[in-house]
């Protein structure tokens, strides 16, 4: 896995919270910078990655360990 420059928990939260927190932390950092973001449930695993991108960021890996929690790596974007 790349360097992660900040790391975040939304496995405990639902929609849209999960995006609510994903998108401050991501406000919150500079263009390249990149973003774990330890989900869980199908919801969050489908709506934070598809928003992310669709906010002009890039989803460089995402992967479900067998315990059900998903690993997302963001690159933060320009906008």
């Amino acid at each position: 896995m790349q360097d992660v420059t900040r790391q975040i928990d939304i496995t405990r939260d639902v929609c849209p919270m999960t995006f609510v927190r994903t998108r401050l932390a991501l406000d919150k950092m500079a263009p390249g910078e990149t973003l774990l973001v330890m989900l869980k449930g199908e919801e969050p695993l489908r709506n934070v990655p598809r928003t992310a991108t669709e906010q002009g960021h890039e989803v460089l890996s995402l992967e479900t360990d067998a315990d059900g929690i998903s690993r997302l790596l963001i690159r933060r974007g320009q906008s």
